[in-house]
């Protein structure tokens, strides 16, 4: 006589655990869209949720009171957030690969900025931006722009080429511009309101102005340098930007799949003009939606399976290889854009019904559209990578 099989307990994961708890903020989320479009801006309430799920510190390390979430894990977390609102997770992308420079800080000025402040977040953005040495510190002026999430922030960082008192760049051991990123806290400096754009609104990545400004040494990092960094933890040995990229490929496919689910909807309602049967009756449309699905589906496992591949190569050696930075560079550029690619047949499937404000596919459009915009999403990413496969020497400076 046959009989059915005990269930296995399977072991939660960290991916899970705050899996479940975007979960949970979603009806929050999807409250707070129409406050986000509007004052562009996260809305204080989903703010406060924000920092009491965690969210801000899925990259920080565990002794400042982060949760050192694996690469695969954190793209996963990005994308759930996504499917509710693209600025939330950028914002939380954005600030969470900020934070990993705790682990390059002395102890205390990381606390100060995060270990001590349950709503510490760090933003900053591109710029020009000049730090003179003086005294036990820099003199910094700066004029930047972008700075996502920067108007929750409690710390905003400027990238800063270190100069003389006549302007010229110091120059390193090596013969390069030194270059350091200045710690600042967020009331020290002055901000221009210069971000009204289609898509991404609720993320304030708006300019700011550092005007003659003491900063100490120790409020200074040289990011991603492994002299300066202070723990063996293998996380740490990703670049910044590989997490950048990680999570905004996550944000991309986040997007695409809410309109895919959306879209799925909608074919068991809509019967376009002139037809007797709903669209998920019509074959073309049959056709294309599993075209888009699958595009999107094969691009995240993809992703998902170079990140783990190389997370685990990383723990077995203890070093991140310049061929793994071109394989975390390619599989994120290519998430973007398929699922960019993945979206934009949905739109089109979609008909007159996406066009309204009011629907699901309006905001989500321009949203994505607007994440390709950005650095990570640049195409030029696909040249980096294929000289490098080529056999040409690597440029490194975007992996």
């Amino acid at each position: 006589m046959a009989t059915s099989a005990s269930p296995v307990a399977v072991e939660r994961t960290d991916r899970d655990t705050y899996l479940d708890r975007v979960r949970e903020l979603a009806p929050l989320i999807a409250e707070s869209v129409e406050s986000i479009e509007q004052n562009r801006r996260l809305a204080p309430d989903l703010l406060s949720a924000l920092y009491d799920a965690g969210l801000f510190r899925l990259l920080l390390e565990k002794r400042f009171n982060g949760a050192e979430v694996k690469p695969s894990d954190f793209s996963a977390i990005i994308e759930e957030v996504a499917k509710h609102d693209a600025s939330t997770a950028w914002c939380l992308c954005q600030a969470n690969g900020c934070s990993m420079t705790a682990s390059f800080l002395n102890d205390d000025v990381a606390n100060k900025i995060w270990g001590n402040d349950p709503k510490g977040v760090l933003a900053w953005g591109p710029g020009k931006s000049l730090a003179v040495p003086e005294g036990d510190g820099f003199r910094v002026n700066a004029n930047c722009a972008f700075a996502s999430g920067g108007r929750h922030a409690t710390w905003i960082g400027t990238h800063s080429t270190v100069v003389d008192m006549k302007g010229e760049p110091i120059l390193n051991e090596k013969g390069g511009k030194t270059f350091r990123t200045m710690l600042i806290p967020v009331d020290q400096i002055d901000w221009e309101d210069i971000w009204h754009v289609i898509g991404l609104r609720g993320t304030a990545s708006d300019g700011y102005e550092i005007k003659d400004l003491y900063v100490p040494y120790e409020h200074s990092v040289h990011r991603d340098d492994p002299d300066e960094r202070r723990t063996d933890n293998p996380l740490y040995l990703f670049r910044q930007t590989n997490l950048y990229a990680s999570g905004f490929s996550g944000v991309a496919m986040g997007i695409a799949q809410s309109m895919i689910d959306a879209f799925a909807k909608l074919t068991l309602e809509k019967t376009p003009r002139m037809r007797k049967t709903t669209l998920s009756q019509n074959a073309v449309v049959q056709a294309e939606f599993a075209r888009a699905s699958i595009r999107l589906d094969a691009a995240r496992n993809f992703l998902r399976s170079e990140l783990d591949d190389i997370w685990a190569a990383v723990l077995r050696t203890g070093e991140l290889t310049v061929e793994q930075r071109m394989r975390i560079r390619l599989a994120t550029t290519h998430g973007i854009h398929e699922a960019k690619g993945a979206a934009d047949a949905i739109y089109d499937a979609a008909g007159a019904t996406a066009i309204f404000a009011s629907g699901p596919y309006e905001r989500r459009f321009r949203d994505l559209h607007t994440v390709t915009q950005q650095m990570q999403g640049r195409k030029a990413h696909y040249e980096t990578v294929g000289a490098y496969l080529l056999g040409n020497e690597p440029d490194l400076s975007s992996t």
